[in-house]
């Protein structure tokens, strides 16, 4: 983890995107990540946003063997598409 002088640094630097990435970021998106650390004792929403990604990657190796994943990955998909 990185220090809290080169967090403070990279905040410094960043501060305009870090803000218009929060103000894109929908609220209902802000709240699915404060679940996901709950539920999985995660350290913040930044690690919430690897682990989606971890479970994404792995449901994907998963379908390439299994149809069943294969199938309940394509419905996500489809349901995410459906509700934007």
């Amino acid at each position: 983890m990185a220090t809290a002088k080169n967090q403070k640094r990279w905040r410094d630097r960043h501060r305009d995107e870090k803000r218009q990435l929060n103000v894109m970021a929908a609220t209902d998106v802000h709240e699915s990540l404060d679940m996901l650390v709950r539920t999985y004792s995660l350290s913040g929403k930044g690690d919430a946003v690897a682990f989606a990604c971890f479970i994404g990657d792995r449901l994907m190796e998963r379908a390439d063997d299994n149809p069943d994943t294969a199938r309940l990955l394509a419905e996500l998909a489809e349901d995410y598409h459906r509700s934007r």
